[in-house]
């Protein structure tokens, strides 16, 4: 059984022959009847199987919403709270510390340097007036 799962497991692609052989076997003809409808029981099964999870998911989902509306949670309140974790996550990061610390640096010496420049223009202006 090993040595068939192994075969099914290989992620060798097909050559020519390989693909065609295997593009034109009927596998169910190779399957006795009491292996078919042992796969046709199978499938049953976990058509059912599936059927019913996917009912439990649904059940479980209608829950999630009841105790969400109980406890006041809504959709808006949800977004607002990942942005805040987020925007908070975000402002933790290293490199939004750096980019902050060196535009902030940046905005002073800007200020600074448009000081400056009004208090030269003032002082034209002024010189001008004098003259």
């Amino acid at each position: 059984m090993e040595a068939q799962a192994q075969g099914l497991l290989e992620t060798e692609p097909l050559q020519g022959r390989d693909g065609d052989a295997i593009g034109s076997a009927d596998i169910s003809s190779m399957l006795s009847e009491e292996e078919k409808e042992e796969l046709k029981a199978e499938l049953v099964q976990l058509e059912d199987e599936i059927t019913t999870l996917r009912q439990v998911l649904s059940a479980k989902e209608r829950h999630l919403v009841e105790i969400k509306q109980k406890l006041g949670m809504n959709l808006m309140n949800e977004l607002k709270q990942n942005f805040s974790r987020s925007w908070h996550d975000m402002q933790t990061t290293t490199a939004y510390k750096k980019t902050h610390e060196t535009l902030s640096h940046a905005g002073q010496k800007a200020t600074a340097a448009f000081n400056n420049v009004g208090t030269a223009i003032s002082k034209k202006f002024g010189d001008m007036r004098r003259k």
